[in-house]
């Protein structure tokens, strides 16, 4: 009877033993929530910030009539994909706000403008709101673009007013010249018409501002989404949107105004 007892005993702690050795399959349950962590969500198109999405202006904007709290309106040139399949189409509306103005000065200074991008609308009528900057700006403009501040400047003019003053005194001097020999004073007449003639051409560009910043209908420039965007199935569906053709076609940027330095700006 003890040997029976031994012999149950140890085969308790056999089977015990076994148990113990036995490895533990996790639950079926955090196999399949880790597996769903991996795999993206069915119908879901996401745009990731820092997209660039190229725009063309439909209007125009200048310093000159500009103000702060204006709209400007834009439409996108090039389709946005996620997941292989468009969800930003070319004549998407894109809607910004003018948020700062400054006018060049008359002697030095150039004009700026400080704009955001706040919504998307897409041909279908879905609307995303957001607040985004300018990334980069149409290369055939004169005006320039500062991307930490997010500030467009318009060229400066500083040459042209130095031309538009020697002009001045060239003229003068040519004019002052003329008259002398008349009197027999050539040399001297020369001398005078040509202070005369650079200090009315100082006088012309203390009373002129420099080049306004302007962002001309169809000036093209990159928006850089500042957060994600996302799009359902149904968001994408563009099976009933009416085409038409697009607002934002004009004559794009303006050429540089430095060319224009050569007019006269002088009183005759």
């Amino acid at each position: 009877m003890y040997l029976r007892a031994t012999f149950i005993a140890l085969a308790g702690c056999l089977a015990l033993g076994a148990q113990e050795l036995t490895p533990v399959n996790p639950p079926a349950a955090d196999s399949q929530s880790a597996v769903k962590e991996d795999v993206p969500v069915a119908g879901q198109f996401l745009i990731p910030p820092g997209t660039k999405v190229p725009l063309s202006m439909i209007n125009s904007v200048s310093t000159k009539t500009a103000s702060e709290g204006e709209r400007i309106y834009l439409e996108t040139v090039f389709p946005i994909l996620a997941n292989g399949k468009i969800v930003i189409p070319p004549g998407s509306y894109v809607a910004g706000t003018v948020t700062d103005v400054k006018r060049p000065g008359r002697l030095k200074g150039r004009g700026e403008l400080y704009i955001r991008f706040d919504s998307l609308t897409l041909p279908n009528g879905v609307t995303r709101d957001f607040r985004a900057r300018i990334g980069s700006l149409d290369g055939r403009a004169a005006e320039t673009l500062d991307k930490e501040e997010g500030k467009i400047k318009s060229e400066g003019n500083k040459s042209g007013d130095v031309k538009v003053i020697g002009e001045a005194a060239g003229a003068g001097a040519t004019a002052g010249g003329l008259a002398g020999a008349a009197a027999g004073h050539a040399g001297m007449g020369a001398g005078i018409g040509a202070a005369v003639g650079a200090t009315a051409g100082l006088v012309g560009v203390l009373v002129t501002r420099g080049p306004e910043a302007i962002l001309a209908k169809g000036t093209t420039m990159d928006m850089v989404l500042d957060r994600p965007l996302s799009f359902t199935s149904s968001d994408i569906d563009f099976s009933n949107s009416v085409g038409r053709s697009h607002s934002s076609d004009g004559p794009g940027p303006l050429p540089s105004r430095k060319s224009q330095s050569s007019q006269r700006r002088w009183p005759l």
